[in-house]
């Protein structure tokens, strides 16, 4: 099925969830927030939360510093 994610379209399967979606995207241990068509994804939620065709996705990574 295909989604969008920051504004690249991607090809996933039938039932990925968020937290899948993140694994493939090599963020899987790192801390991100996901939003999905304009609504935010809490963490807790990532694993549960399954992706549909044409489904918006922004996921943004945080970067420490000072």
């Amino acid at each position: 099925m295909r989604i969008q994610v920051n504004g690249e379209p991607r090809e996933v399967a039938e039932q990925t969830t968020v937290r899948a979606l993140l694994e493939t995207l090599g963020l899987g241990a790192v801390p991100v927030a996901v939003e999905r068509n304009k609504d935010l994804v809490p963490r807790a939620q990532h694993e549960a939360t399954r992706l549909h065709e044409g489904d918006e996705l922004e996921v943004v990574h945080f970067v420490g510093g000072g």
